[in-house]
């Protein structure tokens, strides 16, 4: 299979990469930087990660990224996104397009790809109810939920996992975790339910150390920024005392596996879109660099159960009684997480779900 695999990148990893690949100047050199601080590695599948010929990547939505690779191909400077995008998949010869950006490049793009191409996958893990899938022979995801939702307007949907990422082996042996519980996550409007969780642990702050790497929303900014401070119209957008008291900036790639790393407990919640489903990049993150990831009761994927492989609490209260009862319970808490770990890796493994992808593909 030729395998041709695109992703896009939130604003704030951007500047991330920027400082990371501040030194490249060539398409291979920048694109070697970003799979190098594993970013999204939980959905990238096992042959981009190897390097193996008969995969391409790229970051579709990069136009540094992107137009290096114009430039060393002959292409105008003035081609946009897209026609780089389509010039590269028609380079690569690609049998299959496998998209996690859909969003950005919906049933109108797919309408013009190459005939190389036999099979195409989108990969979508939120209610889209403006957008177009209809193109693609397959839209996947892990939330059955959202599927039924895609099957509902008529497109095919599977159910698809994200994978572990060996990488994360080292970073789970360690054994040195001095923050007692971290978050992870961004801060929003779309976050309300998660928000009140976070400040019920943060009012843990006076007896435990307690981390959150907050990517704030622009409006969280604005609100919290000296000019809108006074003004009351905003006092729901800030965070509260507790919260902004243990904040910090976000972090991602391997900052954040070294931070998971260097946690006892890794806090999880869904977004308020999410519905009953559960299984965002954060369960394998978490399990993955050997915390005890605690989390929000819902429909978890196999693997991932109560006092097993993970914690789960029901309301912002039950919260901190799940995590008080965690830091406690040393020995405990340190086994259900190197179950967690060793279930991960195992059922979640990067063979297994490049196996999982080619039985989809074989199907389509």
């Amino acid at each position: 299979m030729r395998l041709f695999q695109n992703a896009g990148l939130s604003p704030a990893y951007f500047r991330r990469l920027g400082a990371l690949a501040r030194d490249q100047r060539t398409f291979s050199g920048r694109l070697q930087t970003f799979l190098s601080d594993r970013y999204g590695a939980s959905h990238l599948l096992k042959p981009v990660l190897e390097g193996t010929p008969t995969a391409f990547f790229t970051n579709g939505d990069d136009p540094v990224l992107q137009h290096f690779w114009a430039s060393e191909n002959g292409l105008r400077k003035d081609s946009s996104l897209e026609q780089i995008l389509l010039t590269q998949i028609e380079a690569s010869v690609a049998e299959v397009f496998y998209n996690l950006d859909p969003m950005r490049y919906a049933s109108e793009f797919i309408r013009k790809l190459p005939g190389c191409v036999k099979a195409t996958v989108a990969w979508r893990a939120a209610p889209s109810p403006q957008a177009d899938f209809g193109s693609y022979d397959a839209v996947v995801c892990n939330f059955p939920s959202i599927l039924t939702q895609y099957r509902e307007r008529g497109w095919r949907a599977e159910y698809f996992s994200p994978g572990y990422d060996p990488d994360m082996d080292t970073y789970a042996e360690n054994v040195n975790r001095p923050i007692d519980v971290l978050f992870v996550g961004g801060y929003s409007r779309h976050h309300l339910r998660r928000a009140k969780v976070l400040d019920a642990v943060a009012s843990l702050r006076d007896r435990f150390n307690i981390v959150f790497c907050l990517d704030l929303s622009r409006l969280t900014r604005l609100a919290e920024s000296a000019v809108f401070r006074m003004l009351p119209s905003g006092s729901t957008r800030r965070r509260p005392r507790d919260t902004s008291a243990v904040s910090q900036g976000p972090v991602f790639g391997r900052d954040l596996y070294a931070k998971v790393a260097s946690s006892k407990i890794v806090l999880n919640g869904a977004v308020d879109m999410a519905g009953a489903d559960r299984g965002n990049m954060r369960c394998f993150e978490a399990t993955g660099c050997g915390a005890l990831m605690v989390s929000d009761d819902g429909n978890y994927p196999p693997g991932f159960t109560d006092k097993m492989t993970m914690r789960i609490y029901r309301a912002d209260h039950e919260a901190i009684a799940v995590i008080e009862d965690a830091l406690r319970n040393v020995e405990q808490s340190r086994r259900i997480a190197v179950q967690g770990h060793q279930m991960v890796a195992t059922r979640y493994s990067k063979a297994r779900q490049w196996q999982d992808f080619n039985n989809l593909v074989s199907r389509l």
